[in-house]
């Protein structure tokens, strides 16, 4: 029975402690809770600048027609390489292959009568000169889809860092002015969010403006107006109020 008895005291002790222990995590656990939800405001800020395209971006393209599969796909691929070996004179230009399709023909009576086939390569410099020198080389033999301009990783990754801290700050500047007109002490920051966004208008030309007058006549190079583009990060969140 003293056994039992004992047994019993050590029980409740060990519940009254482990109650205790409890007690205090939870204490622990509400010092740090989340923001409660009251005199929060939720507000967007939004810095942009003006920046001159540096990267230009060109699309050119082979599309031929054959009897048979074969020869519509050596048609095509002597094109692109013969492309690609006048590419290597222009170091400053990345030059890749793009997309390839070829798809049959059809009479009448659902019979394939040949093939017809398109196959692209794509341009991509900051060095306007050379690239504008090597599409005029290339519309010798393929055909211009498009050009577009815009602004290098490098230069866009810069510029973007650079917003982002000017955005912060503008939160921050917003936050006071918020804090000051609802007559509060002070405020702290619940959530915050930096976007970035690129808004590009860029001059673009169709095939019909870049193709040559004859297919014997060469294409002159063309003088690249680039424009410019506008780079944006906006800094968006919740902050709460404190009286």
């Amino acid at each position: 029975m003293k056994n039992t008895i004992l047994d019993n005291k050590w029980l409740k002790k060990t519940a009254i402690a482990s109650s205790t222990a409890l007690l205090l995590t939870a204490l622990m656990s509400s010092a740090h809770a989340e923001p409660t939800g009251y005199d929060q405001l939720s507000f967007q800020t939004e810095v942009k600048e003006e920046i001159a395209n540096d990267e230009v971006r060109a699309s050119l393209y082979k599309k031929a027609q054959a009897n048979d599969a074969k020869t519509l796909a050596t048609t095509l691929t002597t094109s692109i390489n013969r492309a690609l070996a006048i590419a290597k004179r222009y170091p400053t230009v990345t030059i890749s292959t793009g997309q390839q399709n070829t798809y049959p023909r059809y009479d009448k009576n659902d019979k394939i009568i040949g093939w017809t086939g398109q196959a692209n390569i794509d341009l991509k410099s900051t060095d306007f000169v050379a690239t504008s020198q090597l599409i005029a080389d290339l519309q010798e033999t393929l055909v211009m889809n498009n050009l577009n301009f815009g602004v290098s990783e490098i230069k866009k990754d810069a510029l973007e860092q650079k917003l982002m801290t000017d955005a912060s700050r503008a939160f921050q500047q917003q936050a006071k002015n918020l804090t000051r007109a609802w007559d509060a002490r002070g405020y702290r920051v619940v959530t915050v969010n930096l976007n970035t966004g690129n808004n590009y208008p860029r001059p673009m030309y169709s095939a019909m403006e870049m193709r040559a007058t004859s297919a014997d006549a060469s294409v002159p190079s063309q003088n690249f107006e680039s424009g410019n583009s506008t780079i944006s990060v906006t800094a968006n969140g919740t902050i709460e109020l404190t009286k």
